[in-house]
């Protein structure tokens, strides 16, 4: 079964809520995993995977797809690193420089796709 998606509302509140200071594990969780749902609406693919320990993960980017194991295209961050990336508080090669984030692979660059499209 496919998982939940997170509709407009509720991720748009619940990222609201994180800007302004919530702490909540609810708020921050829902945030994350919205804001990863519609990047992967915005870039669909199989290419790179999208890690944001513990709340999701999503697959994203168009290019040759991995069935098994690892992927060769991994991106990994913590919540409010991903949430600033999302939002465009944070550009991405600031984050890779500060070791905000962990990318392996030739594809593993989400620069032409940040921040993320979170108007809708």
């Amino acid at each position: 079964m496919p998982p939940r998606r997170i509709e407009d509302a509720e991720g748009r509140a619940a990222l609201a809520a994180v800007q302004q200071g919530s702490t909540a594990r609810p708020d921050l969780a829902t945030a994350v995993r919205w804001s990863l749902q519609r990047l992967a609406d915005e870039v669909p693919g199989n290419s790179v995977e999208v890690r944001v320990p513990p709340f999701a993960a999503v697959q994203a980017v168009p290019g040759p797809r991995h069935t098994r194991g690892t992927p060769p295209n991994v991106i990994e961050t913590d919540a409010a690193t991903w949430l600033a990336l999302a939002t465009g508080a944070l550009r991405w090669d600031e984050a890779v420089a500060q070791s905000r984030v962990s990318a392996s692979g030739s594809r593993a660059d989400l620069t032409a796709f940040l921040p993320v499209r979170l108007d809708v």
